[in-house]
């Protein structure tokens, strides 16, 4: 994949609002988890998978330009026509609506200094143990919606490199803060469900640890150097 200035091209482009044009995610509603995206930038096609099988895919269009809550303050965006307003929101089983970014970068919540991230295996596999396991079976990442997953270092050996440049592959990131951990991250990647008390686990062993944010597991960074990043490649600190 090619990481740029703003990370990942069309990270968090798109994101829902209810009626109140508040931003909407799996923190409230688990059932979204169980919805797979694609999008195709170049001719803008988004489809989106439901778990029955269904597919719905279509030609994005831009609506009317419109300002919505979107983390702690407001994010210029403009209405998606197309069908998949109403198809998420039959299959959750309240009206939201889908909005796309006006801002290039997409819509990241926490701006420049958080376009990528990272967690190691042996931190995920330190999460587990702390759930009864034996560590040698991580905490699947899909829960930590982080972008890179690494091997090959101690757990939490991430959170030094803070304010560290660190190449992966192609591109060089500096690393500017722990990523704190929300109730999203107790749901089950597939089904939405709240199957593990990711909060409660790290709340066991990570509450009085310095950092940036609270009950942190993985670190965010920005870009600073754009590159083309692929699975196996090496990870360094310059």
């Amino acid at each position: 994949m090619s990481v740029g200035p703003f990370g990942v091209e069309g990270n968090r482009r798109f994101f829902l609002v209810d009626r109140g044009m508040r931003m909407i995610n799996g923190k409230r509603i688990g059932a979204l988890q169980t919805i797979l995206a694609d999008y195709a930038a170049p001719a803008r096609e988004l489809s989106l998978r439901f778990p029955d099988g269904t597919v719905v895919t279509d030609t994005v269009a831009q609506g009317e330009p419109l300002e919505a809550g979107f983390f702690g303050g407001l994010m210029a965006a403009h209405a998606v026509q197309g069908p998949w307003s109403a198809a998420i929101s039959e299959h959750v089983g309240e009206p939201l609506a889908l909005l796309e970014s006006d801002l290039d970068e997409g819509a990241i919540d926490r701006g420049r200094g958080g376009t990528v991230s990272l967690v190691s295996r042996a931190t995920l596999g330190r999460l587990a143990a702390q759930a009864g396991g034996d560590g040698r079976e991580p905490v699947d990442a899909r829960r930590m919606r982080m972008l890179f997953e690494i091997e090959g270092v101690p757990a939490h050996e991430e959170d030094t490199w803070i304010g560290r440049p660190l190449r992966i592959g192609g591109a060089v990131i500096s690393l500017r803060g722990h990523t704190g951990r929300c109730v999203v991250t107790t749901r089950d990647p597939q089904t939405g469900e709240q199957t593990l008390d990711t909060l409660k686990l790290l709340a066991r062993y990570r509450l009085e640890v310095p950092s940036t944010e609270p009950l942190s597991c993985g670190v965010h960074g920005e870009v600073l150097a754009a590159g083309v990043v692929r699975i196996g490649d090496p990870v360094a600190l310059t």
